[in-house]
């Protein structure tokens, strides 16, 4: 089965008729480790589905790369800026392990949001859930020890947390591979 399908289907019903055009336009790719799925400044209009491996999302500021996002197995992600407005992107997604993935255009997700009312729904549930988790990741950032701030990542991301290396780990958190080593060890 189609992994993306399967993953849109956590946020409706798909009928036949969607689902066999769903198929028709879902393309899948595999990636190295280091490779991109898209770089800062590129308008790359994809939403796509993990179904081995992990990415990582950054930008960068003043020569340091500063992770925002971590996207594991079955999570549909893509860029938002380019995603939803089509504009540049702000950041660069990057593979940090041998991925394949499954992905959709921008341009055939509108096309389906027009001619099923059923994906306008998946597509409304999971803007929805975009939307929730930037706002528990701002406030987090805002009102959160850094301390907390890693135990949240270890508890809501256990897989993704032993795969991800200390320096990104770090990244994410907004604080030094010395602070995270420290509140590592108690």
């Amino acid at each position: 089965m189609n992994f993306l399908i399967q993953q849109l289907k956590k946020y409706g019903p798909i009928h036949t008729d969607l689902e066999e055009e769903l198929i028709k336009r879902t393309k899948f790719m595999t990636k190295q480790k280091g490779d991109f799925f898209l770089k800062q400044g590129q308008v790359v209009s994809n939403m796509f589905v993990i179904e081995k491996g992990i990415v990582r999302a950054f930008y960068n500021k003043e020569d340091r790369e500063i992770n925002v996002w971590f996207g594991i197995e079955n999570m549909i992600l893509g860029s938002v800026i380019p995603l939803f407005f089509n504009l540049p992107s702000l950041e660069s997604i990057q593979f940090l392990e041998d991925s394949s993935i499954y992905y959709i255009s921008r341009e055939d997700m509108n096309e389906l949001y027009q001619k099923y009312h059923q994906m306008e729904t998946i597509g409304r549930k999971l803007a929805e859930e975009y939307c929730k988790i930037l706002e528990e990741r701002t406030i987090s950032l805002q009102t959160e020890s850094a301390e907390e701030r890693y135990n949240t990542l270890l508890k809501n991301e256990t897989a993704a947390a032993q795969r991800i290396s200390l320096g990104h780990i770090a990244s994410y958190l907004g604080i030094t591979q010395e602070t995270l080593s420290r509140i590592r060890k108690k």
